[in-house]
């Protein structure tokens, strides 16, 4: 950084304040989480400067032999970390992973199903602006309209109904537990490929604490960066049989030159997520969870399904003040150091720009060392500010206390 500094200070300086802002917030976004030392120092590498389109063995360009190394490390890693027979590690994000599934395993105008955006799905399973339905005849389940869950026979007769080419599994705000040997089932009843994308959850499967996909689904995609606690980026992992078709359809078909450092620092995360003191984070995620779930429970605020299974939860703001929007809750929020983002909620009478709902997780917290007495506290924080209309005084009094409180949690990476 001091290198930095002296050879463009205006980016330095914009880090330097990212850096700050990151160790003096809480960090509740469910998406997002705190890398360690040896994945950042992955990141910041001379790898960066190689060309290495191919696969390992296979390159275009000479000089790629420790890049070999690397890949293949990253891709045995990935295959025993999740048990799978194939793993391609470099899809540059999510997005991208789902991306590549869909080509090695569809044409433009087969059917998809995945779940609805506003019950919880991703934009790449079939959103009409998406590429993903853009280029597909896209249709989706839903959730129970009373339990706000996924009722398997009603996705049952969803899934019969259309007969999709492919059944996409996975959520981005569902807070509970996804049964992917119901899915494999439904899908092998209906005579259709099964993807599931995990990118939320990868790090809460590996960690024994949310069941395993593997076992029931032809393709599996996730991040590295939500509970994984990885860089950002994307993998596939599928059997065997698939592998040829979701390596060419990475490369040539999708991408040019990987990314190096990051397959660098993605190995290093999984051998980090490979180690036994994971199992205890992630499930640790998980009761952080349910403490903060809870608390805001008792406080009068309503939540989607009820509660939570995994690592996030969906607040209702209309429980409290009809008026409120996810929006504005989350702006007040963020005034006082509490980083959170507003939500559709199922069957939402807003917009995606106003919304109803706010989502919370907990994966950066738990990275920090905090445990559930600690999201009482956060709780009592949030619920201070969106009692009070968003009054100044009560932001600024909050953000004293943030302040404070964060102190005493730095990030791992800046203590390190």
């Amino acid at each position: 950084m001091d290198t930095l500094r002296r050879v463009d200070p205006e980016i330095a300086q914009a880090i330097d304040a990212e850096t700050a802002r990151q160790a003096n917030t809480i960090e509740l976004i469910a998406s997002e989480n705190h890398v360690s030392a040896p994945v950042l120092t992955a990141l910041g590498t001379v790898l960066t400067d190689k060309y290495a389109e191919g696969y390992p063995g296979r390159r275009y360009y000479c000089g790629c032999d420790n890049i070999d190394t690397i890949e293949q490390l990253c891709i045995d890693r990935a295959k025993k970390l999740f048990g799978a027979e194939h793993a391609n590690v470099q899809p540059h994000c999510g997005t991208s992973a789902n991306l590549a599934v869909y080509m090695a395993a569809l044409k433009p105008g087969d059917k998809i199903m995945g779940m609805h955006l506003e019950h919880g799905g991703h934009l790449s399973h079939g959103l009409n602006i998406n590429f993903s339905g853009k280029w597909f005849r896209a249709s989706h389940y839903g959730v129970n309209r009373q339990t706000e869950m996924l009722d398997m026979d009603e996705v049952r007769q969803a899934v019969l109904a259309e007969r999709p080419d492919m059944l996409i599994v996975g959520a981005s705000s569902y807070p509970r537990t996804i049964d992917f040997e119901a899915f494999g089932q439904i899908a092998r009843e209906a005579g259709c490929q099964v993807l599931a994308d995990i990118a939320h959850i990868a790090g809460l499967v590996v960690g024994g604490v949310h069941p395993h996909p593997m076992p029931y689904c032809d393709f599996v995609t996730t991040t590295n960066h939500k509970t994984l606690r990885g860089p950002r980026g994307g993998i596939i992992l599928c059997r065997a049989e698939f592998a040829r078709a979701i390596d060419q359809a990475v490369f040539p078909g999708m991408q040019g030159g990987p990314l190096p450092h990051v397959i660098a620092a993605k190995a290093i995360a999984f051998q980090e997520a490979m180690q036994p003191e994971f199992k205890w984070y992630a499930a640790a995620i998980v009761a952080n969870a349910k403490a903060l779930a809870d608390a805001m429970a008792e406080r009068g605020w309503r939540l989607v399904t009820g509660g939570t299974d995994n690592h996030l939860m969906l607040i209702d703001l209309r429980s409290r003040d009809e008026e409120l929007t996810g929006h504005v809750a989350a702006r007040w929020l963020a005034a006082a150091g509490i980083i959170s983002n507003k939500n559709i909620v199922p069957f939402d009478t807003r917009g995606t720009k106003e919304t109803s709902g706010l989502r919370l997780g907990t994966p950066a917290v738990t990275t920090r060392g905090m445990r559930p007495d600690q999201m009482t506290r956060l709780a009592q924080w949030i619920d201070d500010i969106l009692s009070s209309n968003g009054s100044q005084d009560v932001i600024d009094r909050v953000g004293g206390a943030v302040h404070e409180f964060c102190l005493q949690f730095p990030i791992p990476a800046q203590r390190e």
